[in-house]
């Protein structure tokens, strides 16, 4: 696959994404591949691409003779990722934190990048770089089982999720990682895997105080 194509998937992908949150498109409608590849002016590989995606997010479902259709969801479901991701999370960090020298510098590098986007109002970009803040942590662990689980929860997309349907602040959000730094600069492995256990599981948290995600009516 090129980088183009790859990047044309996510693309595109962003875009179904922000229409079925924004609720231009509503539960039961269904997304038509070669529309999508006509208004993006692309073939229906990448289209078929990005609605696998999305359908591994549960955002989509695709039943035969009845084509791709969005699917109603809840916060609630929203919110099952985070207690397996923290508890993956834990156990990397308790590892991760044996290495934290280098490591220490590249999180902070991420946190200060995470500062930035918020400056900036950048939210995709304050994604990227809180994703890339935990994923240090996961792949110093050095357990790939565990990298290959965490990996398969597609964290970037459901952070992105999680940003947008609860409208928090991209500054509070960037601090919220200030007590994993400090818990790896204190070098405990006990103090680590709670810090973000913590860290994770209070947008969990975030988002079982919402309503049902449904479009605005």
């Amino acid at each position: 696959m090129s980088v183009t194509r790859t990047v044309l998937r996510e693309q595109i992908k962003d875009v179904l994404l922000e229409r079925i949150l924004s609720g231009y498109y509503k539960p039961g409608d269904r997304i038509v591949e070669t529309q999508i590849a006509q208004e993006f002016g692309t073939s229906q590989a990448p289209v078929r691409e990005s609605l696998r995606d999305l359908q591994s997010l549960r955002f989509v479902e695709s039943q035969p003779f009845r084509g791709t259709r969005v699917r109603a969801i809840t916060m609630e479901e929203l919110a099952e990722i985070y207690p397996v991701r923290a508890a993956l999370e834990e156990l990397a960090a308790q590892a991760a934190v044996l290495y934290v020298d280098g490591l220490l510098r590249d999180l902070e590098r991420e946190y200060m990048a995470m500062r930035l986007a918020a400056d900036r109002g950048d939210v995709h970009d304050e994604v990227h770089h809180d994703v890339e803040f935990h994923r240090l942590i996961v792949n110093a662990s050095g357990n790939q089982t565990l990298i290959e689980v965490w990996s398969s929860l597609r964290i970037e997309a459901r952070t992105l999720i999680t940003l947008v349907e609860t409208h928090l602040d991209l500054r509070k959000i960037a601090e919220m990682h200030r007590p994993i730094l400090e818990a790896f600069a204190a070098r405990d492995p006990a103090l680590a895997g709670r810090a973000v256990r913590e860290h994770v599981l209070a947008f969990s948290e975030i988002l079982l105080k919402g309503a049902p995600l449904e479009p605005p009516r």
